[in-house]
């Protein structure tokens, strides 16, 4: 049996996870039927299943951008000035962090902790991880991605 196209061969609340990756993998983000039917099959209440799904960051309960853009906002960044990339990320594509584009084209995220802190300050564009960023970084980056 399947949810939404989501394999229920996880049948435990310990792979609740797995299930909600593929969910993601599938759709771009977590739609509501998907989180609903995973509680229905797997006998957990919808908010539990609800609470992991937005606990973890790179887990979305909502449709994202075509690019999503997550800044890391750790310790190892933050001690690096990633607000100021925060600010220049925000500056170039007009939105702020949690926010979509109008035009659909990016969203903006911040995280925790991305596995680059040899690279502080670091961001993520979709699966590609870019680090020792400058406020011009930004920019050129960003206008690729345009």
């Amino acid at each position: 049996m399947s949810q939404q196209g989501i394999s229920t061969r996880h049948q435990g609340r310990e792979d609740l996870v797995v299930l909600l990756k593929e969910a993601q993998s599938k759709f771009g983000y977590i739609p509501e039927e998907v989180i609903a039917g995973l509680a229905e099959t797997l006998h957990i209440p919808v908010n539990d299943v609800y609470g992991v799904a937005s606990f973890y960051s790179f887990l979305d309960t909502k449709p994202l951008g075509r690019n999503v853009i997550r800044v890391c906002k750790s310790l190892p960044c933050y001690l690096k000035h990633s607000q100021l990339i925060i600010e220049s990320v925000a500056r170039e594509i007009g939105i702020k962090p949690g926010e979509t584009t109008a035009d659909g084209r990016f969203s903006f995220q911040l995280t925790n902790c991305i596995g680059a802190c040899d690279g502080a300050p670091a961001m993520m564009i979709n699966d590609e991880v870019h680090v020792d960023l400058t406020p011009e970084k930004i920019a050129r980056l960003l206008k690729s991605y345009k």
